[in-house]
């Protein structure tokens, strides 16, 4: 992070052990750069590069009958595929594979698995992946092996069933930020994923005393969770209040204490743009389909969803921004901003994106660090909930008498 160059290079036995798959939780849209692209022969093998505007999630696996190279990744324009020079008998295919996502298909001259697949990640970016010629049993147990668990969508029995709003616990769903090959913000040994995966288990534990919430975590491990999986967990959940976990870094400027976003399509400030810019990596909606533009009454229900939620996630932020004051921890100058976060839109679940401090900070760095501030930290977002759930559940009833 942070003007370090990332090359994400994994030999085959460390590309999720099974198949070879590789993942990059980056940002949205990008643009195949033919001129910069190519493949050739080597070693009896192939080697792919391609270049493209700029990095987006992508991961690749192997598929047989026929033997081929499959290549997932978040919304690439692929035009100009033809003109990517190439040696060697191998057919290239490009098109949408789902809402959100491109599929590259290159079909083999024979049985061959991945030997090292990574992405640039900073300057020009390109995904490079070298494949080597292997047997057609080796080949057919790369092909077979099933998709890795963190891409598929929660499991029926992963969460709880959804209750009423108003009826029982609350149901409050916690986002650890980043995971797995997404470290976030790295300084001194330690990254983003695990300080705040850490938090997010200590507050769970607190809500969970309380005895009156219903806690889950989108992650409980240093794992990668695409935001579209975050998002559908907490829809599948019924959760009532959802809250995104961070602690970043900035590389310019200084920016300490705990800060609170919520969701607007303009950044409140540049330092929140940056952010953004980091934490913004696809651009789904709640894991709503909207690829049909011209789904009025879609657009119409979600508008009218989110009116009706942005005064309950505004007295929300409110709660927990006085909440932390009382329990006399340090705040950001601006403690409550605004951002287009993604993982903040959907439009029916009161969503807050709580920065707990910057790792770029080394005061920031320590409290984040010390079990007491942590505790103190924690006890304040309960309090803060808890204080909101009451104020919401009147406002609620009041409006519909």
């Amino acid at each position: 992070m942070g003007g370090v160059m990332r090359v994400v290079g994994l030999a085959l036995v460390m590309i999720w052990a099974a198949f070879g798959a590789v993942a990059q939780e980056l940002s949205a849209l990008a643009r195949l750069q033919p001129e910069v692209s190519r493949i050739a022969v080597e070693d009896g093998g192939l080697s792919l590069r391609l270049g493209l505007t700029q990095p987006v999630p992508w991961r690749v696996r192997l598929l047989d009958q026929p033997p081929r190279l499959v290549m997932d990744f978040r919304e690439v324009d692929w035009a100009g595929l033809d003109a990517v020079p190439r040696q060697g008998n191998v057919e290239l295919r490009a098109g949408v594979f789902r809402p959100g996502w491109s599929r590259l298909v290159a079909v083999l001259p024979g049985p061959m698995v991945v030997a090292r697949a990574g992405m640039v990640t900073e300057g020009a970016a390109a995904v490079e992946v070298t494949l080597r010629p292997a047997t057609a049993a080796e080949f057919a147990e790369k092909a077979a092996a099933p998709e890795p668990a963190g891409w598929a969508l929660p499991a029926a029995a992963d969460v709880p069933k959804p209750v009423k709003q108003g009826e029982g616990p609350l149901v409050v769903v916690l986002d650890p930020g980043h995971g797995g090959i997404d470290p976030g913000a790295e300084r001194e040994g330690g990254n983003e994923a695990d300080l705040v995966l850490g938090f997010a288990r200590e507050l769970k534990e607190e809500l969970l005393r309380d005895g009156g919430f219903v806690v889950v975590l989108t992650r409980e491990e240093d794992v990668f969770v695409p935001l579209e999986t975050r998002i559908s967990i907490a829809r599948a959940a019924g959760a009532q209040v959802f809250l995104s976990l961070h602690a970043d870094a900035l590389a310019e400027g200084e920016a300490v204490g705990a800060t609170l976003y919520t969701l607007s399509d303009a950044a409140s400030d540049v330092a929140a743009e940056t952010l953004a810019e980091r934490h913004d990596r696809a651009d789904l909606l709640a894991g709503v389909d909207l690829t049909e533009q011209d789904d009025t009454v879609a657009k119409v229900l979600m508008d009218m969803a989110r009116t009706e939620t942005a005064p309950r996630v505004a007295r929300l932020a409110t709660a927990l921004e006085a909440a932390i004051k009382a329990a006399k921890l340090k705040m950001h100058r601006h403690p409550h901003q605004e951002a287009g976060f993604s993982v903040l839109k959907s439009p029916d679940i009161p969503s807050v994106l709580i920065e707990l401090g910057f790792m770029s900070s080394e005061r920031d760095l320590a409290r984040l660090r010390d079990p007491e501030w942590r505790a103190k930290m924690a006890g304040a977002i309960r309090d803060g909930i808890k204080v909101w759930a009451a104020e919401d559940a009147a406002v609620q009833g009041a409006a519909h008498n």
